[in-house]
């Protein structure tokens, strides 16, 4: 038996109680959950409060889990009892187009495990993998770990969820080295973890747009001679932009805002961009954009959105931290027993800004 936090009811308390250690199928491993991530959108997920789906209740909740092997099925190779591995939730079929292309995010069945499916057809793979991180073990397809060098620790391991998606953002407006980019948002979760891979990927000018001036200090400090920051409402975005990057703008602007932020604050972002700039959207904003087709032709803008990462890509990640080129020291870790688990999510609810790191582990 183990322990593991329940959800019975959507906008109820979890509950932690004593079921059952997953039995593994042939292609899947059992690990040890030695940490799990908190964010703050599980509250409003747990709560029914969006229109994604949740797994069939009572469900074990838990996103982002990294922790120990235990123990392997008959046909996994390549993954040993004790190695040390970050869990990345996505479930998808494997074999429908999408899937096929490498496009697992928009497969007709994927699912966050521990959290909400994507589509409708998605809770069918929630109920086939019921195990989310709040609890001692979880089992999981081995095809879905990411082998954790020993420079990240598992408390970093359980933040690849935001790093993740910040990192494929980057890739996906083609950030490499010597590239300027402005990022809106820059103090939120996915704005820090924007700064640590825009550096790994050497980005050489990084404007950060945000409000809170403490905050925005602490990102300038992550590297002063290549980051500026700007507190909104202290000067006009465009110009200030276009004083850092000698008249000409930035090649990528990454939107970090997300429900409730002024779109007119992403378009002056936007309008910082060189021609043939990219901007990609990963926050989540919700509100309409309203954008000139004749502009973007004219300019040869692009405009993209970004929700998820892949198996491959956290690879990367724990590459670029393993040869020291990632600096995931900057996270600072907020640990919570299980038993905490509600009052973690409580706590969460106040957004406590992109270097705080929540995380349940489940064996403190």
């Amino acid at each position: 038996m183990m322990r593991a936090a329940r959800l019975h009811a959507p906008g109820m308390p979890l509950l932690i109680e004593n079921v059952e250690i997953p039995n593994i199928r042939p292609d899947e491993v059992l690990v040890k959950v030695m940490a799990c991530g908190i964010i703050p959108n599980m509250n409003r997920v747990y709560g029914n409060v969006v229109a994604y789906r949740l797994p069939p209740l009572p469900a074990i909740g838990g996103l982002d889990a990294s922790g120990i092997v235990e123990a392997v099925g008959s046909e996994v190779t390549d993954v040993t009892v004790g190695e040390r591995v970050y869990i990345n939730p996505l479930l998808s079929c494997g074999t429908c187009h999408f899937c096929r292309n490498g496009n697992e995010a928009h497969c007709t069945y994927s699912a966050l495990r521990g959290y909400f499916a994507l589509r409708p057809k998605g809770v069918a793979l929630l109920k086939r993998y019921p195990f989310g991180g709040f609890a001692e073990y979880t089992a999981i397809p081995a095809r879905n770990l990411v082998k954790l060098p020993p420079e990240v620790s598992f408390e970093q391991a359980a933040r690849f969820g935001y790093l993740g998606t910040a990192y494929a953002a980057l890739k996906a407006g083609g950030v490499t080295g010597a590239s300027w980019i402005l990022l809106n948002g820059v103090t939120g979760t996915i704005g820090v973890r924007s700064v640590i891979w825009a550096l790994a990927l050497g980005a050489t000018r990084i404007l950060g747009l945000g409000r809170n001036r403490e905050l925005l200090q602490k990102v300038k400090e992550l590297s002063p001679r290549r980051i500026e920051t700007l507190a909104l409402g202290d000067e006009p975005i465009q110009s200030w932009a276009k004083s850092h990057t000698e008249g000409h703008g930035v090649d990528v602007v990454i939107d970090c805002t997300g429900r409730g932020s002024k779109p007119e604050t992403t378009l002056e972002a936007m309008s910082t961009m060189k021609p043939a700039g990219v901007t990609v959207t990963v926050g989540a904003l919700t509100d309409p954009l309203p954008l000139s087709p004749y502009e973007f032709m004219n300019h040869a803008y692009a405009y993209k959105g970004q929700a998820w990462f892949s198996v491959a890509q956290g690879e990367d990640m724990a590459e670029l931290a393993r040869v020291g080129a990632a600096d995931l020291s900057c996270l600072s870790p907020q640990p919570f027993r299980l038993e905490d688990i509600n009052q973690a999510l409580d706590e969460i609810k106040n957004r406590p800004g992109g270097f705080t790191n929540m995380i349940v582990q489940p064996w403190r």
